[in-house]
């Protein structure tokens, strides 16, 4: 996926509107899922119709059935981060955009997500993000919940970017989290919680919102 997330990066002026219409159309006759017109994605999401184009075509490049499983999104996923172990990671980033829950994710879903995690408000990333950390749904995040997610990204990460790195760190750290997010002490966090403390802390924020830096 950092693939397509990469190709924003590109400038679109070079391409011709009425030629990108024409394929576009062709590539989703060819496709076993067609997304939804990019006309109503570009008003549901904060992309350019230019860009959903763009988007699309590195989505279909890497997906050429229109949608992508679990075991295909780690595959892609763990090319991006040959020093560690994505999968753990990737799981759990997958089931952030399976918002139906349905064990694919199709071109619409991940447009929907990306446009949060890239263009969206502090408070949507981080409504984001707390989707992300509570992973049984239940509307709260514990503290086992957020060890798995940050103990899978320091995985991800690898030896090379943490040569010293301990057992114990992410319990450390997540210990350290809840201690300011957990105002009430019930042992789970929030979303308002979540988002209040994310708020007053810069540093949290950057910590909570690592996922920007590994999309």
């Amino acid at each position: 996926m950092g693939a397509v997330v990469g190709t924003l990066t590109m400038q679109t002026r070079q391409r011709q509107p009425s030629r990108d219409k024409i394929d576009d159309e062709l590539e989703m006759t060819m496709v076993c899922h067609r997304p939804e017109g990019l006309e109503q994605l570009e008003a549901q999401t904060n992309f350019t119709k230019q860009e959903l184009q763009v988007l699309y075509r590195g989505f279909k490049n890497e997906c050429p059935s229109g949608v992508v499983n679990e075991e295909t999104f780690k595959h892609i996923y763990a090319q991006f981060f040959p020093h560690g172990d994505a999968s753990t990671y990737a799981h759990y980033l997958f089931h952030a955009f399976d918002t139906r829950n349905n064990g694919s994710i199709k071109f619409e879903d991940f447009v929907m997500g990306l446009s949060t995690l890239l263009r969206g408000t502090v408070r949507e990333k981080l409504e984001w993000t707390f989707h992300l950390y509570d992973i049984n749904k239940d509307g709260f995040i514990n503290k086992e919940e957020m060890t798995e997610i940050v103990r899978a990204i320091y995985d991800m990460m690898g030896k090379y970017t943490y040569p010293a790195l301990k057992g114990d760190v992410p319990k450390q750290h997540v210990d350290a989290f809840f201690e300011k997010m957990d105002k009430n002490k019930d042992g789970v966090v929030t979303l308002e919680e979540f988002v209040l403390a994310c708020q007053e802390d810069e540093n949290m924020m950057r910590s909570m919102q690592l996922f920007e830096n590994v999309m």
